[in-house]
């Protein structure tokens, strides 16, 4: 399962395809984030895990779904600038996806085998589910929209 992501290639929210191998060796938290949700704001608190651990190996990767509640309309174009102007996000931001559903980007496919939610089901339920994924690629937790950024920092020390 762990070698499975880094065979993987998402777009950048500029266009350009990125191999998922580019991160290996890095600790991941995958999110699915969206501009206009009630748990937008974490985009604050995932820059803050980014700037005070990325030297020591963490990468936040930011997957704009539109699959909840339509609160990610815009393009790349206004999702890049919403986050450079609201909150000025430096981590890697990928073009907009589908998480759940037959279009869910293969990403997410695997990271909802490894680790299903509440009940044991697969599908997503919401904008800001945080995936945590070691440095082999294993996919070590699922985080809920409402778990805060800022609480991962335990989790994140450890596998740094």
């Amino acid at each position: 399962m762990a070698a499975d992501l880094y065979n993987i290639t998402a777009k950048s929210i500029e266009g350009e395809e990125v191999p998922l191998s580019k991160y290996k060796g890095k600790v991941l938290l995958v999110v699915n984030v969206a501009s206009k949700c009630g748990f937008t704001p974490q985009y604050e608190g995932l820059e803050v895990l980014y700037q005070q651990y990325k030297t020591k190996g963490l990468e936040v990767l930011g997957f704009p779904c539109n699959q909840f509640g339509g609160q990610e309309p815009g393009t790349e174009a206004e999702i890049k600038e919403f986050c450079s102007l609201t909150y000025p996000v430096s981590f890697p931001m990928f073009a907009k996806v589908e998480v759940n559903g037959p279009g869910a980007h293969p990403l997410f496919q695997k990271l909802k085998i490894a680790r299903p939610g509440i009940a044991h089901t697969e599908a997503i339920k919401w904008n800001f589910t945080k995936f945590l994924v070691n440095r082999d690629g294993i996919v070590i937790e699922r985080f809920a929209p409402q778990t805060k950024p800022e609480d991962l920092a335990k989790e994140i020390e450890q596998l740094l």
